[in-house]
């Protein structure tokens, strides 16, 4: 599951660049209006026509795969968060054993009766 998880993830870095690179290739709008009068139509590799169907082509493919990944990530993730309990009360409890605090009892009885062989002598109680 974790691999699937960073082949997933590295898959969409490396769509997310290409994307980019795809998008900034690309010509806007504003660059037909030079075209029209003859400049740049000529040194384009994919022909006269220009590579505008081509490029458009790709990047709607490219952002498809991209959606998609997303999603699927974006599931896979949630599905991992299920798994991990809630709450505190979806947790087992802790059960602390008795016995540890039983058997401190007597070493405190044993440091009283010590204390009491000390020098110091015990007061009458009222």
């Amino acid at each position: 599951m974790e691999t699937t998880h960073t082949l997933l993830f590295v898959l969409q870095v490396l769509v997310a660049v290409a994307l980019i690179g795809l998008i900034l290739v690309q010509h806007g709008k504003g660059a037909d209006a030079g075209a029209a009068f003859g400049s740049g139509s000529s040194s384009t590799v994919f022909g006269s026509s220009g590579a505008t169907s081509f490029l458009t082509k790709v990047t709607t493919g490219l952002a498809v795969v991209f959606l998609g990944n997303s999603l699927l990530l974006a599931y896979l993730a949630t599905g991992q968060i299920k798994k991990a309990p809630t709450s505190l009360l979806d947790q087992p409890g802790i059960v602390l054993q008795q016995e540890a605090v039983e058997k401190d009892i007597p070493a405190v009885m044993e440091e009283q009766s010590k204390a009491q062989d000390s020098d110091i002598p015990n007061l009458p109680a009222e």
